[in-house]
């Protein structure tokens, strides 16, 4: 909720290559030249916020992402702060999605005999920022005839 035009939806967290991470949120087209969108985070509760240090821009100068670089996320939570301010009134925004682009699986390896007439193929899990337990993956191969 929030002044007409400065309530925040659809803001989304991706993950991608383990420690790197962009966040967006769509601008209201409602939305006045001088409402501006900051945002902070921290990836613990013991942590003090801190705000995005490069941030997307639209063609009006207003600030629709953050990337950050090196994100380490403790115990599956993180914490987003977006402080939108127009007129200079702040309004803050909560509930966010984060996810996880996961890099390939790693190592895999195929090994053809036809004395079993079959093949083995074994890999180890992607890394990711946060998941600890491998159980959590499920996998699916396709196998095409060339």
């Amino acid at each position: 909720s929030g002044m007409n035009g400065t309530a925040i939806e659809n803001f989304v967290c991706v993950i991608f290559n383990v420690s790197f991470m962009n966040c967006t949120w769509p601008i209201d087209r409602t939305s006045s030249g001088d409402t501006q969108y900051f945002l902070y985070w921290k990836s613990s509760r013991k942590e003090d916020f801190s705000e995005c240090e490069n941030y997307i821009k639209d063609h009006c100068g207003r600030h629709t992402g953050c990337r950050f670089q090196n994100v380490t996320i403790e115990n599956k939570r993180a914490y987003f702060l977006l402080n939108v301010s127009r007129s200079g009134q702040n309004i803050h925004n909560s509930c966010y999605i984060i996810v996880e682009k996961l890099t390939p699986p790693l190592n895999v390896t195929v090994n053809c005999t036809e004395a079993s007439h079959g093949c083995e193929i074994r890999w180890r899990p992607p890394r990711t920022s946060h998941v600890k337990r491998h159980t959590c993956f499920k996998y699916e191969v396709v196998i095409e005839k060339v």
